[in-house]
């Protein structure tokens, strides 16, 4: 018995033995072992600015562009949606209607035509119509006119010329749509700061606009 019990505290001890030793040379391998360095010099920082900087000069430029043009095409597509409006209304309603465009504010109206008690004609806005009113943004330029049939500038919109006799009565900067699909013959010019434009050309026979891209200024 006593034999058996010596014999198992030799093993033992020698199993714990090895076990330690074991350890101990690991422990020795791996302080003998360079260090992995983590961290990034100073020159790879440097490196990784300049290449960052060269690249924001390349990008950022072509990203404002690309924004300038996509409101100042953004613009366009809003007029004429409030263009294409104000014709269904006319067609629809048999009534001549307008949209009158501020240049400075860059503020447009869809108007319809209205009489008081006293049977004098007028414009009222339109009321509960979705795209009816809003604002073209500041950073875009618009100007307004009315054009003869060759395309030259005729009269200042809200001038006494047309197939209405009561045409002298609109506001100005309005340009009509008229009940049997025709309207003023006219154009919105709209330009970016960078000098980029759109013309937008109203055919008096169609009512439909036409879109032309300007040379830049």
């Amino acid at each position: 018995m006593r034999a058996s019990i010596h014999r198992y505290l030799f093993l033992e001890a020698t199993a714990s033995g090895r076990r330690i030793g074991s350890k101990a040379l690991r422990c020795r391998r791996g302080a003998g072992a360079p260090r992995k360095n983590a961290g990034f010099t100073l020159i790879e920082l440097m490196v990784v600015m300049i290449l960052i900087g060269i690249l924001s000069a390349m990008i950022l430029p072509e990203m404002r562009g690309t924004y300038a043009d996509a409101l100042l095409r953004s613009s366009g597509r809003d007029l004429v949606n409030v263009f294409k409006l104000a014709y269904s209304q006319a067609v629809s309603f048999n009534q001549e209607h307008v949209v009158r465009i501020e240049e400075k504010t860059g503020h447009y109206v869809v108007e319809r035509r209205v009489r008081d008690p006293q049977n004098h004609a007028g414009f009222a806005p339109l009321k509960d119509i979705s795209g009816s009113s809003g604002d073209i943004d500041n950073r875009i330029t618009i100007k307004v006119r009315r054009t003869g049939d060759d395309g030259v500038e005729d009269v200042e919109p809200g001038g006494a010329s047309g197939p209405m006799a009561e045409r002298g009565s609109r506001p100005g900067n309005a340009l009509s749509f008229y009940p049997d699909g025709t309207a003023d013959a006219a154009e919105v010019v709209l330009r970016d700061r960078a000098g980029f434009g759109l013309r937008l050309r109203l055919d008096p026979v169609t009512a439909r606009v036409e879109i032309l891209e300007l040379a830049r200024e």
